[in-house]
């Protein structure tokens, strides 16, 4: 494996990428590689009573960004900003999408993410971002359970 110069941590939040972001706090430093944190507001579509799929107030998704901005302030605090080089990314749409297109067009060497590690019909009915992750990104993954 090469040496990674640049960290792409997808957030939601959870208790595992959370976990994550720690994994990735520890390889970057060896490293002196950069960290990207990512956050994907999902698809701001919700059904309305006819069945069809409309956008979101514009004034809600807003807030849903602000609160995400914060939330990825929040995750790595202004003094773990400078090393390792640290910034953080929000995003609106499908997580999977979002996080591949970020690697792509950033040139990410090493994608750190939690996964929720379900199985059986869970896993059927709601997948696996970080599986899709592991077989669509231009570079390696490291999924943290």
């Amino acid at each position: 494996m090469t040496e990674p110069k640049r960290i792409l941590v997808p957030l939601d939040f959870s208790e595992q990428s959370l976990r994550a972001l720690a994994y990735a706090k520890t390889i970057a430093k060896p490293f002196a590689a950069s960290l990207d944190l990512l956050h994907v507001v999902p698809n701001p579509y919700v059904a309305d009573p006819s069945g069809l799929y409309t956008p979101l107030p514009q004034n809600f998704l807003d807030d849903l960004e602000r609160d995400a901005r914060t939330r990825l302030d929040e995750s790595l605090p202004t003094d773990e900003r400078s090393a390792p080089r640290a910034r953080s990314l929000v995003t609106v749409g499908d997580p999977l999408l979002e996080i591949v297109s970020c690697a792509h067009s950033e040139h990410i060497d090493l994608i750190v993410m939690g996964t929720h590690g379900r199985t059986g019909i869970s896993h059927l009915f709601l997948g696996s971002v970080a599986e899709r992750v592991v077989r669509t990104a231009p570079c390696p993954v490291l999924t943290v359970r």
